[in-house]
């Protein structure tokens, strides 16, 4: 989910680019027999585009609202530091002082709220995983309850990996006559005959 100050930052950077593009367009001067020359057109929009992406790849991706921010600095800082370990439970990916999602605002708060209490660093992340889980934590730590989420992905991979050499080692490889069937007893007694008249 896109932050808001994101969407702020895209609107900004669509007003910038409204504002340079009649600068840039044309930087040359306006051609001959009031036609637009390609040269000039692309000399112009070039460095406009540039500057339109610069703008959006450097916007921050902080969804903080200014009226959440508390007045301490360094309550604020510690703040920060938590909220990026911290994961919205609405988009799962970000962390709550990325997110726009109310969920994440409300984290937000909260945690600001414990800390202005005069929790400790721990103790503000404990209050907020006893109440939402292991899960609210972006990096959860190792113990049985999260063996799953530590060692899951590895272990299947391991069980994947040796299924496949095992499947590539029973499989026959090319150019390898099939084994034939055992003969029937007709067959052995045809075969025994014609050993029989050979041998004569």
């Amino acid at each position: 989910m896109r932050s808001r100050l994101g969407l702020r930052g895209a609107l900004l950077a669509a007003r910038l680019f409204a504002r340079l593009l009649p600068v840039l367009w044309l930087p040359a001067g306006l051609p001959a027999a009031g036609s637009m020359a390609s040269g000039s057109l692309l000399g112009g929009l070039l460095p406009a585009v540039m500057v339109v992406a610069g703008s959006l790849v450097g916007t921050p991706a902080l969804a903080v609202e200014p009226q959440e921010k508390l007045a301490n600095p360094a309550l604020e800082a510690r703040a920060e530091a938590i909220g990026r370990t911290l994961r919205c439970l609405v988009c799962q990916n970000e962390s709550i002082e990325e997110s726009g999602a109310d969920l994440a605002h409300d984290l937000r708060v909260l945690l600001r709220q414990r800390l202005v209490a005069g929790d400790t660093n721990a103790q503000a992340i404990q209050y907020i995983v006893a109440r939402y889980g292991q899960f609210v934590l972006l990096r959860p730590p190792v113990e049985p309850a999260t063996w799953v989420l530590w060692y899951g992905p590895g272990a299947l991979l391991l069980v994947a990996g040796l299924s496949t050499v095992i499947w590539l080692r029973r499989r026959p490889q090319p150019g390898t006559p099939a084994a034939s069937p055992p003969l029937t007893a007709a067959e052995r007694q045809r075969l025994d005959d014609l050993l029989r008249e050979t041998d004569r």
